[in-house]
């Protein structure tokens, strides 16, 4: 049998990187997946890769009408959520000096603010015994230049998963983050760099990985898938690290 057979799982951020690769990862273990992103020619793309089972729905997680939205979708075509993956996040590099309002809010609106009203919109759909699962970041536990305001917002959604773990034990929903490392995903591109300065970045990635290498997003799906499956069952409130190293040595 399939770890995910007959479950819903809803996965924002779906239409590209690593939370497309876990919307297909989701579909193969035999789950139905709602997927959320804000571009709805890019959720097409997504859906028409996965193949079957998914269902999209255009929005952004930063606004909660849209967060309504999306759950309303999910409760007129299933009823209910066995699996959340609350993984929409974004990152900009911003030295201290240079970093705007604009670039705070925009930063701790998507990756904490749209974190906390996902899972918290989510919750009235939720079978009790489900899973949730955070997107946070080993920058959350690193010092990186230029990208402070990127990692106290990955911070900050690591600690929800420790407090959510409290919160919902009567409900026994486990709650778990996950960091990734450095990733082959768009997502170096999407924070500014041009590609001759994105080879220069992976390359020093790679000297600071201990695996020497960045990880996959398949590498990625296959731990959440982990976290979302009853193989997980006595795990809550982790941080599980998929970095190669990077942030433990």
């Amino acid at each position: 049998m399939k770890r995910l057979e007959g479950k819903v799982a809803v996965v924002t951020g779906g239409n590209s990187g690593i939370g497309l690769a876990t919307a297909k990862r989701f579909v193969d273990e035999g789950a139905h997946v709602v997927i959320t992103g804000r571009r709805e020619k890019e959720l097409q793309e997504a859906a028409a890769s996965i193949g079957g089972n998914v269902t999209t729905v255009a929005g952004d997680v930063t606004r909660l009408e849209d967060l309504d939205r999306l759950y309303a979708v999910v409760k007129e075509k299933f009823g209910h959520i066995d699996v959340l993956f609350a993984n929409a996040g974004w990152g900009e590099l911003a030295p201290l000096e240079a970093a705007t309002e604009e670039h705070f809010d925009k930063t701790f609106d998507l990756n904490a603010k749209g974190t906390f009203f996902t899972v918290q919109k989510a919750l009235p759909l939720f079978r009790d015994g489900g899973s949730i699962i955070l997107t946070a970041s080993v920058a959350n536990v690193r010092g990186d230049p230029a990208f402070s305001a990127y990692a106290a917002a990955k911070a900050a959604v690591r600690t929800f998963a420790r407090g959510w773990t409290a919160e919902l034990k009567d409900r026994k929903i486990r709650v778990n983050s996950m960091s990734p490392g450095p990733i082959e995903t768009p997502a170096l591109e999407k924070v500014g760099l041009t590609p001759e300065q994105v080879e220069q970045v992976a390359a020093q990635f790679a000297l600071q990985v201990p695996l020497g290498r960045r990880g996959k997003a398949e590498e990625v799906a296959a731990a959440v898938t982990f976290l979302a499956s009853d193989e997980s069952s006595y795990i809550t409130g982790i941080d599980l690290a998929v970095d190669g190293g990077m942030a433990q040595v």
